[in-house]
């Protein structure tokens, strides 16, 4: 039997509500947070690898098609990128077509993205479908947590994933639902907090355990 509990629009959530949306998607546990992965990757090489390239230096503008970026364990891949050249120190790219972004275990998909390179290194990706789509393995099990919006943005530095828009996150049992939620990819922690002015709601779904799988066979 489901459970549902509701926060009041236009409030923090209350502290053990906000502990437990915390906790969900770490298995129950906090998770230790980790050092950030950009010093590791600032000096890898960025490649790309496309089907074909249109290079406009007039307008320093490059369209590539079938195209796949990838720096270190970071990997773009769609099926159309126009770029502002070929300048990662400083340059925003536009992808169009299965667009799907990679990195450490975490998956974005959609059907257009923005994203921006800044002295080297992947800094922002801003994807917008219908729905976009994210999804992670949990180290602390063997499921997955699901999440789907009408826009994700995915700040690398900090590692959080912003869901704003009938957003909704799952980690295979458990289900949180709302106008916005915010999910940190290195401590697989959740915070789902109501837009101020909109009177939305959150909503969470917990599903026990079945009981009779969990205990041994005799």
């Amino acid at each position: 039997m489901a459970v549902s509990s509701l926060s009041k629009p236009g409030r923090r959530l209350r502290a053990p509500l906000l502990a437990a949306l915390a906790c969900m998607l770490a298995g129950g546990v906090a998770a230790q947070p980790a050092a950030s992965p950009t010093a590791a990757i600032r000096n890898l090489p960025i490649n790309v690898d496309a089907a074909s390239s249109d290079v406009d230096y007039r307008s320093n503008t490059v369209v590539f098609r079938d195209v796949v970026i990838t720096q270190g364990t970071t990997r773009v891949s769609a099926d159309l990128a126009r770029a502002t050249g070929l300048d990662f120190r400083d340059s925003t790219w536009t992808f169009t077509g299965n667009v799907r972004i990679e990195r450490d275990g975490g998956v974005l998909e959609s059907d257009e993205a923005q994203v921006q390179f800044r002295a080297n290194l992947l800094r922002v990706a801003t994807i917008q479908g219908k729905p976009a789509r994210f999804e992670q393995q949990l180290t602390r099990s063997a499921d997955t947590a699901h999440g789907r919006a009408a826009t994700i943005v995915y700040d690398l530095d900090s590692d959080h994933v912003t869901l704003t828009g009938d957003a909704w996150l799952s980690d295979g049992r458990n289900e949180i639902s709302g106008e916005k939620l915010v999910y940190n990819v290195r401590d697989q922690r959740v915070l789902a907090e109501p837009q101020p002015g909109t009177g939305g709601r959150v909503r969470i779904t917990i599903r026990p355990k079945d009981a009779n799988k969990d205990e041994p066979r005799p």
